[in-house]
């Protein structure tokens, strides 16, 4: 293979911001959220339970449906807010939400965990993660 052959096949490497890795980290976690809820209504019982407007140990409630609305909404949000919001702002936002959606992921296997979820859980905590790090190392801007 010739210098020019390789040269043309080379793939050109394109710098991504910090900005859009984290929207796209969030995106991802939102995805994998939403399907991990979603296969559990295939779950023996769950159809069962949500005409009973039970969850879990809880009554299916407007208080109740507004706290799931907003568990899912914040890292919705985040996928913006990690692109709108100036850097210092971005970073301590995206480093202070991840830390606690951590333990609220976790929190969500309570009761009967199927691998499924489990597996879900433990994706989720890995991109939570990766968002905790490219804040954390947020490139500094030379002065």
């Amino acid at each position: 293979m010739s210098a020019q052959t390789t040269q043309q096949s080379a793939l050109e490497e394109i710098k991504v911001s910090v900005k859009l890795k984290l929207a796209a980290l969030w995106a991802s976690f939102m995805f994998l959220y939403i399907y991990v809820d979603y296969f559990h209504l295939y779950m023996p019982g769950s159809l069962e339970d949500l005409l009973a407007r039970k969850v879990f140990v809880f009554d299916i409630t407007q208080a109740y449906l507004l706290v799931a609305l907003a568990s899912v909404a914040i890292p919705a949000l985040m996928i913006f807010l990690s692109v709108a919001l100036s850097a210092k702002v971005s970073r301590w936002t995206n480093l202070v939400v991840a830390t606690i959606y951590i333990p609220y992921t976790l929190v969500n296997l309570v009761g009967e965990a199927w691998i499924h979820m489990a597996f879900g859980a433990s994706v989720e905590i890995g991109l939570l993660l990766l968002v905790i790090r490219y804040a954390w190392k947020w490139p500094r801007a030379e002065i």
